[in-house]
């Protein structure tokens, strides 16, 4: 499935910051974290359609997104930064 460059970025960020922090993800903490500014609502938009890819799970209704296992997969085959070895 193809997906957009915006979804691609906000994915991998909300996998990062699932990975740092261990506590689900909101759209508000998202939007100060990227070089061109996203909008908290249109990260919203954004993360229910990655939910409804199957790439975000939401714990409790009022809890942000965490990752699933395909976002994993996906961050680990495209998303994550290599480093050279």
């Amino acid at each position: 499935m193809d997906m957009q460059d915006r979804k691609r970025r906000i994915l991998k960020a909300i996998v990062e910051n699932y990975i740092d922090t261990a506590e689900s993800v909101g759209s508000k903490s998202l939007a100060t974290s990227f070089d061109r500014p996203i909008s908290s609502a249109t990260i919203r938009n954004e993360m229910s359609e990655l939910e409804e890819m199957g790439y975000l799970e939401k714990p409790h209704v009022s809890a942000g997104r965490v990752p699933s296992y395909a976002a994993y997969r996906l961050y680990v085959n495209e998303l994550m930064d290599r480093s050279a070895s």
